[in-house]
């Protein structure tokens, strides 16, 4: 036990003892400068060099636009424009159903199939569109339950709360 005290001891005296960086001028020898330094502080700054130059290039590439040349992130006007495709591509299959729908009725009355006097081109358009799927509002077995749970935490609530969540509720 007391080993490895003084092994850590030994550690931690390494780290704090001062040592001396000097830069000389090899053709004079001369002494251009000179740090007192121990190896604590120079992993400290280190350290925090390293963080600082992550957190900056981190910054640089998520708030410029530098973040583009990511692979796999577009850029804000690309997804700009393939939204309007996107609304213009279905605005143009909604016209195309409908001309398709006009022209089939065109072509019953140029065949004889349907009578001239049932040829309404705005009944025919409004029998091209398409109904909205009905949906189903009624509430699930696990929301009835989750109803019921409400409601007896509610009963059991003492008479100062239920009047505070009536107040909330309205």
């Amino acid at each position: 036990m007391s080993r490895n005290r003084l092994k850590k001891k030994k550690f931690f005296d390494r780290l704090l003892i001062k040592n001396r960086l000097i830069i000389l001028n090899e053709d004079t020898f001369e002494e251009i400068f000179s740090f007192k330094l121990n190896i604590m502080s120079v992993f400290v700054s280190l350290s925090l060099g390293a963080i600082f130059l992550i957190s900056i290039t981190t910054v640089l590439i998520a708030f410029t636009p530098l973040r583009e040349f990511i692979p796999g992130y577009s850029s804000s006007k690309l997804k700009r424009d393939a939204t309007v495709l996107a609304l213009k591509s279905d605005s143009l299959t909604m016209a195309l159903k409908k001309n398709e729908a006009y022209i089939k009725s065109i072509q019953k009355v140029l065949n004889g199939d349907l009578e001239y006097a049932k040829f309404n081109k705005d009944s025919i358009l409004s029998s091209s569109e398409e109904a909205p799927e009905p949906v189903d509002l009624s509430p699930s077995e696990k929301e009835k339950e989750l109803r019921e749970r409400v409601k007896k935490e509610e009963n059991t609530l003492p008479a100062s709360q239920k009047e505070k969540s009536q107040k909330n509720k309205k």
